[in-house]
C-alpha cells in the first residue's frame, strides 16, 4: 500500500428498531391451529413484533436504526459515503430501499443499494462494506437488515407463519489504522436448494397475475426439515472456516452471535463447536426469525446488556435462502457505550429533519419545472425554452 499503514473496518456505530405491535404464541392459536407449547417446543419463540399498517415499511424501520447507529457513531449524515440494505423484502421491486433510506437520512454524498441474500444478507454486506473502506474507497458505510417478513406469510400455514418477525438492526462501519473490526470474512451459497426456503412468484419466472395470487405463490414456503439438515451442519463448519482466517481458535472466542432462526438450531450449532452455551447470544423467544435483520437486532442488544467489551473476539454467523451461508470475525475496537458528543447530536437530529424538507424541496422542484416546460419534444415556445434550460443544466453539472 506504498508504504501506508492498513485500513480496517471497524464498527464505530449501532441500533436497532422494532415495530411496537407485539404478536404473541397465544394470539397465533387464535387464528391457527397451534399453541404455545408447539411452538416453543420446536424453535424457543415465544413471541414476535410485526408491523402495524402501511405506513410501516422495510424503509421506514431501515431509517429508525440507522438514526440511531449514527448518533452512536456522533456522525453526521453527510459524512456516510455508502449506504447498502440487506433485505428481502424490499418497499418496491425497484428503486431499491437503500436509495429511499439514504434520501430519508440526508446522507447527500452517499451511494446506496440493496444486497440479497436472505438471512445471510447482513453478513454478506458487512463483508462487501468492510472491502470498500479495506480499500480505501469509503471511510464510513451504513450497514443495514430490515424486513417485513409478515407480509409475506401465509398465516394459514401453521409451520411457517409462527417463525417470522419484523425488524431492522443497522451498524456504522467506519476506517480505522488499528487492528479491529472485521477481521475476515466467509461467504457461500448452493443454489442447488433454492426451492428449500422460495417465493414463487413474483419475479420475472412467474411475475404476479390471478393465478399466482390466487394460488398463493406470494408466500414465502419452506422444506424445514431440510433447512434445519443444511444449517445445523454449515453454521459450525462457517464459524469454524472464519475464526481460522482471522488467526483464531475457538477457545479464543468471547461470543457467538448467529441467525436467530430456531432455538434448535442454535443449540445444536454451538454443540458441535464444543462451546459452552454462555459464549452464545440469543434472543429468537422474544424476536423470532427477522432474516437479514436478526443479527444486527442480536448485536445491538448483546452491546446493550454488557456482553461485548473492548477487544472481545466475536463471530457473527447465519444461514439463510439461496442456499446462502456467512460468518464475520469481528474484534470489538470501541467502548461501549460510545459517549455522544452533545453538540454533534443537536446537529444530527436537525440535519436528520432537514433531510425531509429537502427531499420534499428536490421532488418539487423537478415536478415544477416540468410542470412549467413542458414535456420533453413539444414543439411549441415551451419546448423550445425546456431545451435551452436543459442545456444550461447540462453545462452546470446539475
Amino acid at each position: 500500500m506504498n508504504g501506508e499503514r492498513p485500513r480496517w473496518a471497524q464498527i464505530s456505530g449501532w441500533g436497532m428498531y422494532v415495530p411496537e405491535r407485539v404478536l404473541t404464541n397465544a394470539d397465533l392459536a387464535r387464528v391457527v391451529d397451534t399453541s404455545d407449547e408447539w411452538i416453543v417446543s420446536r424453535t424457543g419463540i415465544r413471541e414476535r413484533h410485526i408491523v402495524s399498517d402501511e405506513r410501516e415499511t422495510t424503509a421506514t424501520m431501515a431509517v429508525r436504526a440507522a438514526r440511531r447507529a449514527l448518533r452512536v457513531a456522533n456522525l453526521a449524515p453527510s459524512q456516510v459515503d455508502l449506504v447498502i440494505v440487506a433485505t428481502t423484502m424490499p418497499d418496491y421491486p425497484f428503486p431499491a430501499t437503500a436509495c429511499l433510506v439514504q434520501d430519508a437520512l440526508g446522507a447527500a454524498r452517499a451511494g446506496a443499494f440493496d444486497l440479497s441474500a436472505a438471512c445471510s444478507g447482513f453478513i454478506y454486506a458487512l463483508s462487501v462494506a468492510s472491502s470498500f473502506i479495506r480499500s480505501g474507497s469509503a471511510d464510513h458505510v451504513l450497514v443495514i437488515g430490515s424486513e417485513t417478513l409478515s407480509r409475506m406469510a401465509d398465516w394459514t400455514d401453521r409451520n411457517t407463519c409462527v417463525l417470522f418477525g419484523d425488524g431492522a438492526g443497522a451498524v456504522v462501519l467506519s476506517a480505522s489504522t488499528e487492528r479491529c473490526g472485521v477481521l475476515a470474512s466467509e461467504l457461500g451459497s448452493d443454489g442447488s436448494g433454492g426451492e428449500l426456503l422460495i417465493v414463487r412468484a413474483g419475479g420475472s419466472r412467474a411475475p404476479a397475475n390471478y393465478n399466482t395470487v390466487s394460488n398463493g405463490e406470494h408466500y414465502l414456503r419452506m422444506n424445514g426439515r431440510e433447512v434445519f439438515r443444511f444449517a445445523t451442519t454449515i453454521m459450525p463448519k462457517a464459524t469454524e472456516a472464519v475464526v481460522r482466517s482471522a488467526g483464531w481458535q475457538l477457545a479464543d472466542l468471547d461470543l457467538v452471535i448467529p441467525h436467530q432462526a430456531n432455538i434448535r438450531i442454535i443449540e445444536s450449532s454451538i454443540k458441535r463447536l464444543g462451546l459452552p452455551p454462555e459464549k452464545c447470544f440469543v434472543n429468537v423467544e422474544r424476536y423470532g426469525n427477522t432474516s437479514a435483520a436478526s443479527i444486527p437486532i442480536a448485536l445491538c442488544e448483546a452491546v446493550a446488556q454488557g456482553r461485548v467489551h473492548p477487544g472481545d473476539k466475536l463471530v457473527l454467523v447465519g444461514f439463510g435462502a439461496g442456499l446462502t451461508w456467512a460468518a464475520a470475525a469481528v474484534e470489538w475496537g470501541v467502548p461501549v457505550p460510545a459517549k455522544p458528543k452533545p453538540g454533534l447530536r443537536v446537529l444530527t437530529d436537525f440535519l436528520f429533519g432537514w433531510a425531509g424538507v429537502r427531499s420534499l424541496w428536490r421532488r418539487t422542484t423537478r415536478h415544477v419545472y416540468n410542470w412549467i416546460l413542458g414535456p420533453v419534444g413539444k414543439d411549441d415556445w415551451r419546448g423550445r425554452m425546456r431545451q435551452r434550460a436543459d442545456r444550461l443544466r447540462k453545462g452546470s453539472g446539475k
